[in-house]
């Protein structure tokens, strides 16, 4: 029943998403990771299952995606609102879809280094999430760098820097935030839902 509320959520706002977006190709570059992640996750569903917690956040995650797909991150209008609102001229949803780059694949790693048994210790497993969902985040940042080498004006919309220099700096800052923040208001709830798994 979750699966299948799961799924109709995703595909509901995926076709939304798709249907009139600003820009198709920033559209598609910016929901593709959304696909990868449910393919990955449909292959791995029997062997490998995830804890609820972690599902709901990728699938929150996911729709942040979305959305950013459908309006572009420099213009989904709730951030115009808030924008005009603290008069300034820079729309900030791109801010919460790199704090969710930090936040959502904390978890994931921290699930996975759990069950695989890979570190001993809360304070190294806490530094190697930090540090992996920091590089997820510097990698991330490569990609859209070699997206505007390869596509020039393009990708204006998909790196939605908006003439912010430190837009990329502030970008791993908001991922490291969102990793951070992940591990010190989730590891107690996520330790329970693993420890329904049998895997703590």
């Amino acid at each position: 029943m979750l699966k299948t509320l799961w799924l109709l959520v995703f595909f509901t706002v995926l076709i939304w998403s798709g249907v009139g977006p600003k820009d198709q190709f920033t559209w598609f570059l910016e929901v593709l990771p959304a696909l990868i992640g449910l393919v990955f996750m449909a292959l791995s569903f029997q062997r490998f299952p995830l804890t609820r917690l972690l599902y709901n956040f990728i699938l929150l995650h996911c729709i942040v995606l979305m959305v950013g797909g459908h309006y572009t991150y420099a213009e989904v209008p709730l951030f115009d609102s808030i924008a005009n609102w603290l008069g300034s001229e820079r729309n900030n949803y791109d801010k919460v879809g790199h704090f969710f780059q930090g936040f959502v694949p904390a978890l994931l790693a921290r699930e996975i280094l759990i069950r695989k048994s890979i570190v001993n210790g809360s304070s190294w497993l806490n530094v190697i999430i930090v540090a992996i969902c920091l590089a997820f985040s510097a990698f991330y940042e490569l990609i859209e760098w070699w997206v505007a080498i390869a596509s020039g004006e393009d990708a204006e919309a998909f790196l939605g820097t908006q003439g912010y220099i430190w837009d990329t700096q502030s970008d791993m800052a908001l991922a490291l935030i969102g990793a951070i923040v992940s591990i010190i208001v989730l590891a107690k709830y996520h330790d329970r839902q693993l420890s329904k798994l049998n895997v703590t």
